[in-house]
């Protein structure tokens, strides 16, 4: 069932230049991927392309860092449940694909969550939703070796902190959990991916 279940969402996944390719065409058309497709989703999907672009310039990982992914030898497949309004993705996935450039054995695809519900419900975290949730396959048995999502330790720990504070999450939270993202660069996200192949 399980295994099913993922051959379907792979094979209705996108590359990371598909995936930015559909991004500029949303952004375009002043749509996003989803169900919801008010004005405030729309928006958060074009701050999110240009996010993501700005991202891919200006991310980097140290040659001490990649030698950790460098050590995958057998192909695996990084596949990431996500949404183009979703501000957590647009941090995490242009790092992602950062990390994958540095082994040919990994290869990156991506879903949308509404589109792939029953892959979804497999992931889901304390009972929600929540994304961008990264499965790391076994690609020829598609057997699941470890997932991560839908934040970095440090950005969850800041996210349950104020829950437990102020009962949810303020739109000020989330502005300030981007500052965060901003001034991190990426590294909790390749700390913690680290810790998980050791």
């Amino acid at each position: 069932m399980l295994k099913e279940i993922i051959e379907n969402s792979l094979q209705k996944a996108f590359t990371y230049t598909e995936y930015m390719a559909l991004m500029d065409k949303l952004v375009a058309e002043k749509r996003t991927t989803g169900q919801d497709q008010s004005q405030e989703m729309v928006s958060f999907t074009q701050l999110n392309y240009q996010r993501m672009k700005r991202l891919d310039k200006a991310l980097k990982i140290s040659e001490e860092q990649a030698a950790y992914f460098q050590k995958i030898d057998k192909k695996q497949t990084w596949l990431v449940i996500t949404e183009a309004w979703c501000g957590d993705a647009s941090q995490i996935v242009p790092m992602l694909n950062k990390i994958a450039q540095t082994n040919s054995n990994i290869e990156l695809k991506l879903v949308l969550r509404d589109e792939n519900e029953a892959l979804m419900n497999l992931f889901l975290t304390n009972g929600g939703k929540a994304i961008p949730m990264l499965i790391i396959l076994n690609t020829s048995t598609l057997e699941v070796l470890n997932v991560w999502g839908p934040r970095p330790t440090i950005a969850t720990k800041m996210v349950e902190d104020y829950k437990t504070k102020y009962g949810k999450l303020t739109s000020e939270f989330k502005e300030e959990l981007q500052k965060w993202y901003n001034q991190n660069k990426g590294q909790s996200i390749v700390n913690d991916l680290i810790s998980l192949l050791k």
